[in-house]
């Protein structure tokens, strides 16, 4: 059976290699038992790379992102690293990676399943049944903005410049995506930015409200950023997908992440634009942890988020709904029977390390398939 399904898979540093391993061996069970085959190229990236060729991620490894269906992408980063000069950190290998595929729409779930509800520091009935979608504009904002950087004033104070910029296409092809999102879900959006106090806030509200006409079958709301940071720990069931600018998106994306449980659990997915003949689109999937680089190597790593990671890009990159399906009916399961590994630990429930957290997954793959 030939392949048809390209993939670049990027373990990284830390805990990336160990996770991804995880996510090698699903594939090879859809392989041997959904007849579904992966062509996979994996090369080394962020710290990992920089070690072997002096670079966060080579040129050949660019090349292949850019012509291969989608990348897998582990984790990277940590103290290690710390010195090395900016251009050549393990981060940024990733950034180029989001911004030379024009990976401008951020998907992270926050996603909370009925065995973790205790785990979370909210109590169970704030969180309980949560699904919230924050799409998170990539590819522009404060990240990549000009100029930034050192600068010298004319009396030699020293000041250091990030510049926060949007363009309306930025904005409207975001937003955009949101609204079609939430079409797919519960038909609500609220546009998180600072237009209190920012220019690019005003602007966000403006253009959002724009694209919000093009959409009068989805309800529509604008919030402040600081205040939806705290609406999200007093009552998140009032949201269903949040969409904001790059800054925003990262910070709003980990606190509803650690309301889930764990960092650990959740995957994430950053698509580009559809190509317009073809409708195919540049698509990245990683999960929201880090490297972790304190438990590296112990086999302690939850390969959980990784591994639903995958389950986005079945769904997203191949149109696998039920392929994507089995993958997260089978984590919901495995967590259910009370298996854990040490983020996620509960009292009474069974410890496992990484590697056994995989059988039990690949176990439950073969049960609800049999």
């Amino acid at each position: 059976m030939a392949a048809n399904k390209s993939v670049l898979v990027l373990p990284g540093d830390g805990i990336g290699p160990e996770v991804m391993e995880q996510v090698r061996r699903v594939m090879g069970w859809f392989e041997a038992k959904e007849a579904v085959r992966f062509e996979v190229e994996e090369a080394p990236v962020g710290g990992a790379c920089y070690d072997a060729h002096g670079v966060s991620i080579q040129e050949e490894t660019m090349e292949k992102a850019l012509t291969l269906d989608a990348v897998l992408f582990g984790a990277v980063g940590g103290p290690k690293w710390d010195n090395v000069p900016r251009e050549h950190r393990p981060e940024a290998g990733l950034l180029r990676l989001r911004k030379d595929l024009d990976l401008f729409a951020n998907l992270r779930p926050a996603v909370v399943m009925d065995a973790m509800v205790d785990a979370s520091t909210l109590k169970p009935e704030v969180v309980k049944g949560l699904d919230i979608m924050i799409l998170r504009e990539l590819t522009s904002g404060v990240y990549f903005g000009l100029p930034k950087g050192e600068q010298t004033l004319e009396d030699g104070t020293v000041r250091v410049v990030d510049t926060q910029a949007y363009t309306k296409d930025e904005i409207v092809r975001i937003c955009r995506v949101a609204f079609e999102l939430a079409r797919k879900r519960s038909n609500k959006v609220h546009c998180a930015e600072k237009s209190n106090v920012m220019e690019t806030g005003v602007f966000w509200r403006q253009v959002s409200a724009e694209v919000a006409k093009e959409y009068p079958d989805v309800e529509f709301h604008h919030i402040l950023a600081d205040n939806c940071a705290m609406q999200l720990i007093r009552n998140p069931h009032q949201f269903d997908v949040i969409v904001t600018d790059n800054l925003f998106g990262d910070i709003l994306s980990d606190e509803a992440a650690m309301m889930t449980g764990s960092l650990g659990m959740l995957p994430s997915a950053s698509l580009g634009a559809p190509d317009p003949v073809t409708g195919a689109r540049k698509a990245m999937y990683e999960p929201v942890h880090g490297s972790a680089p304190d438990i590296a190597g112990q086999g302690k790593a939850n390969p959980i988020a990784m591994l639903l990671s995958f389950g986005m890009m079945l769904r997203y990159s191949y149109d696998l709904g039920r392929e994507a399906d089995l993958v997260e009916q089978a984590a919901q399961n495995v967590l259910n029977e009370g298996f854990r590994t040490a983020d996620i630990m509960q009292d009474g429930c069974t410890p496992v390390s990484t590697e056994e957290m995989g059988n039990h997954l690949l176990a439950e793959l073969d049960r609800i398939t049999a």
